[in-house]
């Protein structure tokens, strides 16, 4: 059906409708309209990285560790893999009669916003830092969940727009102030190409004002959205944000004012119930039936896009399809290429038959809390990295365990001392050939407003250290002078740089999902080589950075960093070593390409990712540093080269200026090509440079 096509019927259903009737189905929990036929339907479920918060389903590898992968591909495989097991439940459930929250088809995912400071505690919902990465592994989410199809499979929400990364304890109120010109080169792009390229169904504003306008209820966010970029679909208001208007913000001064200014403005829909005034706004004049009608269209242009009424090719997936083999083995592949391995000093792989025991230390060993990040579903079963390390050793290796520290809290037992397991973490270490050590936070300590037990920091960060009872048992597991590896499991920036020095590996799980464990596992002893690369700066200092408050991109992520990164953004190792030994530039009618010839080195098959990067040398609203511009993920044998066709979009010539206008600007340019960045650290790191490519447009 074509939107045009559900559209006219969503107009002829409409037009049934008392304005009451219409009214009523403004609000997420939409009530039935028996005598239409039109059933109850809950707006609200979530999809983060699996269908969640419905019981049981698939919990992939939260949505930082998909960033990771820089894998569009497989993004766009476990999108579809969410529609199916949401249409799954959906048809179960409805046939129950279920039609309670997280039960429906319009998912509110995926979050577009930018990492752009590694202290918000949501920020592990993202896809990282980057606007071009966000934007590749965002429009092939929306595109596997919303399928090709007559039908809708799942409606995608692309939020939250815009402008919008903390801090969480002053969301309510805050107003963020950009200008125009990081505006449109860092907060936007992500959302334009979501509507433009993948024509996503719905768009949810953010909780914070934007220049001084209700991001649910801004003219001028909605002159980009609906006038420049066309978007057809539905705005939902993030949940309870229009109370915000007259409660936090004081832009009015009732809720009747406060529902008039969003309908009138474009939200469609509320999450929340401050639409329970609409009628009474429309009783004084505030809101007219018009504008109500066309909110309430859009609404079900939706229902019909998903077949809600007509039926669907969907209508007969069966519920076998939730958690099934094929899904859980994605989830692992996932996991697998997510892990960033950030240092090795040749430890890993390490070999079975040479290990006689291992001891796994730590607050994460055998946490499921650390597999699943938030906005999760519940699995069947879950590996944590204890348990999988254990399956894979079997009775061969002696494996030693200790928690060594709580999470956060400086004892185990109430009764104890401080530091009441760190003896044992040292006994174990000292019976043990080799450490796996497994650090790292939760939900629990970076998260979303009022869903964390940090409360202090309402689920941000206030520093990039590790809780104090975990660097003291860094410390003490160092001290036996034994093999360490690091596993960490974190949905952002941590400081490493004491591991760095003291331990032989550190290898960066993030949330890895219900499957983590065998991912793990399947890492360490070799089966599959490490291939992520990282979505975000780990930075050696807060100092560098900007006050969290301030949305001006100078000194923020790695194209506008001034100092030196800790571990710079597209850094990871494998087992491998992958480097790009040529590459040269082409143009072909409209097609930019990069060609490039690559070589494994070592002796280890390996996926790697090859990533282009580009530097604007003329133009003054260049970034200050090369920007990712295209990458792909490749697989090498050891000892086999190969070469790739990597397109560049016509965007990589474009700049945006002061004023937010995208234009061609500079006839000079250089493209790096290679497996990380073209900065020195990464060089530090890796031992391998980028190639260099000089493209003059006056030459060509």
């Amino acid at each position: 059906m074509t939107r045009e096509e559900a559209r006219k019927k969503a107009q002829s259903l409409v037009a049934q409708m008392t304005l009451e009737e219409k009214a009523s189905q403004m609000k997420y929990d939409a009530p039935a309209i028996d005598r239409l036929g039109v059933p109850a339907y809950n707006w609200w479920n979530e999809s983060l990285h699996g269908v969640a918060r419905a019981g049981q389903a698939t919990v992939f590898p939260q949505a930082i560790g998909l960033g990771a992968a820089f894998d569009p591909q497989l993004v766009g495989e476990i999108a579809d893999v969410i529609a199916t097991e949401g249409r799954a439940k959906y048809n179960a459930f409805s046939a129950q009669g279920d039609r309670d929250i997280y039960k429906g088809l319009t998912f509110w995912g995926p979050n577009v916003n930018i990492f752009r400071d590694p202290r918000w505690g949501r920020g592990h919902e993202t896809y990282g830092e980057d606007p071009y990465l966000t934007s590749r592994l965002g429009v092939a989410y929306v595109k596997g969940m919303q399928g090709d199809k007559d039908t809708m499979k799942a409606a995608a929400c692309a939020k939250h727009f815009a402008v919008h990364s903390g801090p969480e304890q002053l969301r309510h109120e805050f107003d963020a102030q950009v200008n125009k010109k990081d505006l449109h080169e860092t907060y936007l792009p992500a959302f334009r190409a979501l509507v433009k390229e993948a024509k996503v169904e719905a768009v949810m504003g953010a909780y914070n004002r934007v220049n001084g306008e209700a991001s649910c209820a801004s003219p001028s966010l909605q002159k980009i959205l609906r006038g420049e970029w066309g978007f057809e679909g539905h705005f939902v208001s993030d949940c309870w944000a229009i109370r915000d208007f007259h409660e936090n913000h004081m832009i009015t001064s009732t809720p009747k004012e406060s529902a008039a200014l969003a309908v009138n403005n474009g939200c469609d829909l509320n999450c929340g119930n401050t639409y329970l005034q609409v009628m009474k706004a429309y009783k004084d004049g505030l809101v007219t039936e018009e504008t109500i009608t066309e909110a309430v269209t859009r609404l079900f242009t939706t229902r019909y896009l998903l077949g809600l009424f007509d039926g669907s090719e969907y209508d007969s997936i069966p519920y076998s399809e939730v958690e099934s083999k094929e899904h859980l083995m994605l989830s692992q592949k996932a996991a697998e290429e997510s892990a960033v391995l950030l240092k090795n000093n040749g430890i890993l792989p390490l070999k079975k038959e040479k290990l006689k025991s291992i001891g796994i230390i730590g607050p994460n060993a055998d946490s499921r809390i650390a597999l699943i990040g938030n906005y999760h579903g519940t699995a069947s079963r879950y590996v944590t990295i204890q348990e999988g390390i254990q399956d894979y050793l079997g009775d061969e290796v002696r494996v030693y365990t200790s928690e060594g520290c709580e999470l956060f809290k400086d004892r185990q037992e109430d009764l104890a001392y401080p530091g009441d397991r760190l003896s044992e973490a040292k006994i174990v270490a000292e019976n043990s050939d080799v450490v796996i050590l497994c650090l790292g936070l939760d939900e629990t300590l970076e998260g979303e407003e009022g869903d964390t037990g940090n409360s202090h920091a309402s689920g941000d960060k206030t520093d990039l250290l590790l809780p104090k009872v975990q660097r003291d048992l860094m410390e003490a597991v160092a001290s036996t002078g034994k093999p360490v590896i690091l596993c960490l499991m974190a949905g952002s920036d941590i400081d490493l740089s004491y591991a760095q020095e003291h331990f032989d590996a550190i290898l960066d799980m993030w949330y890895p999902g219900a499957q983590g464990g065998q991912a793990a596992a399947r890492i360490l002893f070799g089966d599959v080589s490490p291939s992520g690369k990282l979505p975000v700066t780990f930075y050696n200092s807060l100092e560098e950075l900007p006050e969290f408050t301030d949305y001006s991109m100078k000194g923020r992520t790695y194209r506008y960093m001034e100092h030196k990164a800790q571990y710079p953004f597209g850094y990871g190792l494998t087992y491998g070593n992958v480097r790009v030994i040529s590459a040269e530039a082409e143009m072909n009618g409209e097609e930019f390409t990069i060609c490039v010839e690559a070589e494994n080195a070592g002796k280890i098959q390996t996926d790697d990712v090859i990533q282009i990067y580009v530097k604007n040398t003329d133009s003054a609203f260049a970034p200050r540093n090369p920007a990712l511009c295209a990458f792909q993920r490749i697989h090498l044998k050891a000892g086999e080269k190969k070469s790739f066709q990597i397109p560049v979009s016509e965007e990589a010539f474009c700049v945006v200026d002061e004023n937010g206008v995208t234009r061609a600007d500079g006839t000079h340019f250089v493209f790096y090509a290679g497996c990380s960045q073209p900065d020195e650290r990464s060089f530090e790191l890796t031992g391998n440079r980028p190639v260099e490519i000089s493209w003059d447009m006056l030459d060509k």
